[in-house]
């Protein structure tokens, strides 16, 4: 009793502390696969099997009912640390090529996600291309910026140069 205890606390504060949470079900993949997706995500996620009884307890402590009814057959879990965008885009590859793997839904940011929006969150781009994007964004307005401050300045330097060849062909 005591053990299943420890199981549930130490799975309650995986959810705390976790940017976000991917239910999975893995029937069907072998030990060697599921070995291949924990070292594919291990930069940003654990992942880890699961008992559905005791998940759904420890989900529960944490404040999370969303996985209550989709904890069922052999279940596992990705608790995100780090990029939640990244991860989800190396389960949905994963499924791509071993389609035992079933994304079921996720906890992201406070919410719920069911399994197409688990999808949609991997078909948005990294948080370094977007952050590539906007840095690129600042740059070509900083540009037109500088361009623009330094459009009337040319501008009066051609003046200034026209009215003086003006006055020297007529002084001459």
């Amino acid at each position: 009793m005591a053990n299943k205890e420890a199981a549930v606390a130490e799975l309650a504060e995986k959810f705390r502390d976790s940017n976000a949470v991917l239910l999975t079900e893995y029937r069907g993949l072998t030990v060697a696969q599921l070995k291949q997706l924990r070292k594919s995500i291990s930069d940003d996620a654990t992942y880890a099997v699961v008992k559905n009884t005791l998940t759904k307890i420890a989900a529960n402590e944490a404040g999370i009912t969303s996985f209550d009814d989709q904890l069922a057959g052999p279940s596992a879990m990705a608790f995100v640390h780090g990029d939640t965008v990244t991860v989800a885009k190396a389960l949905r590859d994963f499924a791509k090529a071993n389609p035992q793997l079933v994304v079921k839904g996720g906890y992201f940011d406070g919410a719920p996600l069911d399994a197409a929006e688990v999808t949609k969150l991997a078909d948005l781009e990294s948080r370094e291309v977007l952050l590539a994007k906007l840095a690129g964004a600042f740059k070509a307005s900083l540009f037109g910026a500088a361009y623009m401050f330094n459009a009337p300045l040319a501008q009066a330097v051609r003046t200034v140069d026209a009215l003086r060849a003006k006055q020297e062909s007529e002084a001459a």
